[in-house]
């Protein structure tokens, strides 16, 4: 019984894993339309079309696919809470917030700073 017990446990893992290392499913037509009928509203001259907000929304989602498994898992998390924050989801933000979040964490190329000091040329 045990050893069922623990093979059900250990496929119930398995695809756990499986579905976080896949880019989440987002609705995001509600976001879109969302979007649309607000930039009309404010009169906006290059009001955004729901086909263009949806075509922004699955270029970023193909985008997702090929840089989600090398993201960290907490990197994932925090963005995926982010993306679908106030009931509105997108696969932009989701994007946006990975790539923002690798850009802060990424070891700067430029060498420090450093102040301006009399003693810096008697070493």
């Amino acid at each position: 019984m045990k050893v069922v017990l623990f093979s059900l446990g250990l496929l119930a893992g398995q695809s756990l894993l499986s579905v976080s290392d896949r880019v989440p499913e987002l609705k995001v037509e509600a976001l879109c339309r969302a979007t649309s009928e607000t930039d009309k509203a404010m009169g906006l001259a290059l009001a955004q079309s729901v086909a263009d907000c949806m075509r922004d929304e699955t270029a970023a989602q193909q985008q997702l696919g090929t840089v989600w498994s090398a993201t960290k898992s907490a990197v994932r998390d925090a963005c995926e809470g982010e993306a679908v924050a106030g009931g509105a989801q997108s696969y932009v933000d989701l994007l946006t917030c990975i790539q923002m979040t690798e850009a802060a964490n990424a070891p700067s190329s430029t060498p420090p700073l450093r102040g301006a000091s009399k003693h810096r040329n008697k070493q």
